[in-house]
């Protein structure tokens, strides 16, 4: 151990994001030779050893050979690193430049022991539906967009759980592992903006595929996640898709005027969540068009992406 602090980001394929936080970090008020930057790319990545090249020693990059997810790559960083507190964020962040120091000075050489600090997401006076979501980050108890472990707290508790191969829910699983370990966590000032990245459009129903996390966390720790998390596809995501069901039921048996009913009532509850989605968010009319679009198939994505993971983990989630 050579250095206080290591710090391991996670990135791929996105090196034009990468490089604003490589920045923030080599503009930290903390000693060049007190702190190392790890990257780890999930998966060969070009773009991205290019653009590190130009850092030259002051960050180290790590490739995997092959994809496995956030989780994998935040293992492989804390194993290879050097530093007495091991430092995380995402590749989209911008540690504040006081980031490390916060961090540093609130360490006092505990081996067990864990430090998690603010995240804060700007956003416009009519942010759209993606970004008010994203905005959920600053209310987060604990986020490995900005968190620091020792080397003996990531041993104890095995580190990230690479089951979790997206960015969902392996922060909450370390997490309730420091909780379950007794191992103390402190919450910190160190500060990091989290800018919402540019989403294309129906972004939301790719990001309901991210339900079946949720069925493993529970899986592994029920108690805690119906404490913290609670998280489960909402009621009118059910009587969304029964009435789905139903309309199709009556359609198909001819019974035309319980087929109006299901429609009406089908329509009256997709037009209500697109309708919630979209008071205080942003009314362009790409967005409105988005959320009216969208509103029709989240819930059955939700649901089924929450079905499979209970089937996958074999747990009683629904």
């Amino acid at each position: 151990m050579d250095k206080k602090v290591s710090v391991v980001v996670p990135t791929y394929r996105r090196p034009d994001l990468l490089k604003k936080c490589i920045d923030a970090l080599m503009a930290q008020h903390f000693s060049k030779d007190e702190y190392e930057v790890i990257v780890v790319s999930d998966g060969p990545d070009e773009a991205t050893a290019s653009l590190l090249e130009r850092y030259g020693r002051q960050v180290n990059f790590m490739p995997l050979s092959k994809k496995g997810g956030p989780a994998a790559a935040r293992n492989y960083g804390w194993k290879h690193a050097k530093g007495q507190l091991i430092a995380f964020t995402d590749d989209d962040t911008l540690p504040d430049p006081d980031w490390l120091s916060k961090l540093w000075h609130s360490f006092n050489g505990e081996e067990l022991v864990a430090y998690t600090g603010r995240v804060i997401v700007p956003l416009p006076d009519r942010p759209t539906d993606f970004e008010l979501n994203t905005n959920g980050l600053e209310r987060a108890e604990f986020i490995t967009a900005n968190c620091a472990v020792t080397r003996r707290a990531l041993i104890e508790t095995g580190g990230f759980d690479e089951r979790f191969f997206m960015a969902w829910r392996e922060d909450s699983d370390l997490h309730f592992k420091l909780l379950t370990k007794g191992i103390p966590i402190y919450k910190t000032e160190a500060l990091v903006v989290h800018p919402v990245r540019k989403a294309p459009f129906g972004v939301s129903m790719k990001e309901q595929k991210k339900g079946i996390f949720n069925a493993l966390l529970y899986k592994k720790f029920p108690h805690l996640y119906k404490e913290r998390i609670k998280s489960k596809a909402p009621l009118n995501y059910y009587l969304i898709v029964l009435s789905f069901f139903g309309l199709l039921v009556c359609i198909l048996s001819s019974k035309w005027q319980a087929t109006l009913s299901f429609l009406i009532l089908f329509l009256v509850l997709v037009l209500s969540f697109a309708y919630r989605r979209l008071r205080g968010t942003s009314h362009s009319g790409r967005h409105i068009t988005e959320m009216i679009v969208t509103s029709f198939a989240i819930p059955f994505l939700s649901v089924y992406w929450q079905f499979y993971g209970a089937f996958k983990y074999r747990v009683l989630f629904i």
